[in-house]
């Protein structure tokens, strides 16, 4: 068998393994208005689920305008501060830089300290034609900043629900992200877990290091989509080197699926699960919006980095707070924008509404460079 015609039927196999697990249906609730329990079961036992038809046609047509417009005045390349056409780059007067970029089909971070080392291995690397350009956006950081209809989208009652039943009613943020994929072009990002902090805590479950929403603007399909290695959110901190070692030094691992979504689906993924993204050498596409969320009792005192300073903190309840506030923030323009949805009450900050209205004041006391009190664990 050719490598392409193993590439082939590995891409398909893992189709089939994906259909086959069960964990995707639209977002429901039961007759007491709790998110169902079939949902947060299979959640539980695979480490994801793929919550369909979430975001409609209209806020999706949205989303993708705004996204258009990011790449539009986004850095015209790696440390850039102007964009395309010379003008400021959209994050040239923040104080965290938010555009990640990767050489074309390459695996930027794989086998590097990155991450504190969490990308274990390489990935394989593809070799991209001879009119690609130097470089492709790979990741946008602080997106709430930048497009409303994503902070908008962070502010989705339903999705707040989910949030609360899966880490309790006095939730936090964790951070939130735009992995981009482009069609021919995708850089690889290597198989990883993402909680870095907790793994020796003695608490230590499936749901330590939180989750991550990940909405789909487009579908994905086996070849640009992330995999994932079901139910190895709950088996601790995995040694991703004897594992590719243990398949013969190939990082197709034999247990993969990939997250297949149409437009407007929104997966929830546990954090702590083993997964990936191969080089994207389709004609397709991926643009995912990833926002997380913890508990509380896994970031209240917590070893995290303070983004100004580069330096370790303790994240106390003032920092807690500060990041928390972009989620009543977010509440509040997505009630402003849709007041027909049912109002979503997050129990930790009742009592500050007016302090948290969405409005072009507190586009600049509250949202602006929100992302320097990020909840990474």
């Amino acid at each position: 068998m050719s490598s392409g015609d193993f590439e082939a039927d590995y891409f398909e196999e893992g189709r089939q393994r994906a259909v086959a697990l069960g964990n995707r249906g639209p977002l429901r609730f039961d007759e007491e208005g709790n998110v169902h329990p079939d949902i947060l079961n299979a959640y539980w036992q695979y480490g994801f689920y793929v919550l369909e038809g979430v975001v409609g046609e209209e806020e999706l047509a949205t989303l993708r305008e705004d996204f258009a417009q990011v790449v539009e005045h986004a850095p015209a390349g790696p440390g850039a501060k102007v964009d395309r056409h010379g003008h400021p780059a959209l994050d040239a007067d923040l104080a965290r830089p938010g555009f990640q970029f990767a050489k074309p089909l390459s695996d930027p971070m794989g086998g590097t300290d990155i991450g504190n080392g969490r990308y274990q291995v390489k990935m394989e690397e593809l070799i991209p034609g001879s009119d690609a350009p130097e470089s492709v956006l790979l990741q946008i950081n602080g997106n709430l900043q930048h497009m409303d209809s994503a902070l908008r989208l962070y502010g989705h009652p339903e999705l707040l629900k989910v949030t609360e039943a899966i880490n309790g009613a006095d939730f936090t943020p964790f951070t939130d992200a735009i992995w981009v994929k482009p069609a021919g072009l995708g850089a690889a990002v290597s198989w990883h877990q993402d909680g870095m902090t907790l793994w020796d805590s003695p608490d230590l479950d499936a749901g330590t290091h939180g989750f991550n929403f990940m909405a789909q603007l487009y579908p994905t399909t086996p070849r640009n989509a992330l995999w994932i290695v079901p139910e190895t959110h709950d088996v601790g901190k995995i040694d991703i080197r004897q594992r590719v070692a243990d398949n013969n030094g190939s990082d197709k691992l034999p247990d993969g699926v990939p997250l297949l979504c149409n437009a407007g689906d929104v997966a929830v993924c546990s954090r702590q699960m083993l997964h990936c993204s191969f080089p994207n050498d389709s004609a397709d596409p991926r643009v995912t919006f990833v926002f997380g969320f913890h508990r509380r009792a896994s970031v209240q005192g917590a070893e995290g980095l303070d983004f100004r300073t580069k330096q370790k903190v303790r994240y106390d309840d003032e920092r807690i707070h500060e990041r928390s506030r972009v989620i009543s923030l977010a509440i509040d323009a997505r009630q402003q924008c849709y007041p027909e949805e049912p109002l979503y009450v997050y129990q930790p900050l009742v009592g500050e509404e007016e302090e948290n209205r969405w409005s072009e004041e507190t586009r600049q006391t509250v949202l602006k460079d929100y992302n320097l009190n990020d909840l990474s664990i």
